[in-house]
């Protein structure tokens, strides 16, 4: 009765983790403040790489406001057809990472000492992205730990190189290079400042 939903829901889990490292990529790597629809992530993601500290400063509700609008859109017809506690399991811890994706990605620009002890726990024990994995992104070259739900994912995708074979598909079939393969520009290079000591991984 248990765990065939339990294990829809881990599965769930993952698939949210990857979900948010191949999103994350793509606004990363493609497109600018003019793309369609995108356009505001992509120039808000792009701002987060030269101030990474400001996300810790958004209220939580700012954080999860546009993902819970689409989330709840696309889960409640689903939540209300669906009695099948495997399908219900998987929808509803997949769509809930994927909603709290940002919360997650804004605690681990947090500082150990002003984070919740709950939150400090689930990221040392992997459960959680953790501040020193999502670290890794915000070095040069910036095209590896994309994924923010648990970091689960980044180890695999990384290591094969996955995004790296994407970019050549893309590149190959589309003509249109990954902001990765240039020089970092200015706008990927963090500005330190007075607020050093918001992005300190301890």
């Amino acid at each position: 009765m248990w765990f065939e939903p339990i294990v829809a829901g881990y599965v769930g889990y993952v698939l949210a983790d990857l979900l948010s490292g191949v999103y994350h990529w793509g606004i990363d790597n493609y497109g600018d403040a003019t793309t369609p629809i995108f356009g505001s992530q992509i120039e808000g993601f792009q701002g987060h790489h030269k101030w990474p500290w400001t996300i810790t400063r958004r209220q939580f509700a700012n954080n999860l406001h546009a993902l819970a609008r689409s989330i709840t859109l696309t889960v409640l017809p689903i939540e209300i057809l669906c009695n099948d506690p495997v399908i219900q399991g998987f929808v509803t811890v997949c769509a809930g990472c994927i909603m709290f994706s940002q919360q997650f990605h804004s605690w681990s620009h947090g500082t150990k000492s002003k984070l919740p002890p709950l939150v400090v726990a689930l990221q040392d024990a992997g459960v959680l992205v953790s501040r020193s994995q999502h670290s890794a992104h915000h070095r040069p070259p910036y095209n590896s730990n994309y994924c923010i739900v648990s970091g689960v994912c980044n180890e695999f995708l990384d290591k094969n190189k996955v995004f790296e074979a994407l970019e050549m598909i893309i590149f190959f079939k589309l003509g249109v290079r990954p902001r990765s393969w240039s020089e970092p520009g200015a706008e990927w290079i963090e500005e330190m400042g007075e607020a050093q000591s918001q992005v300190t991984v301890h």
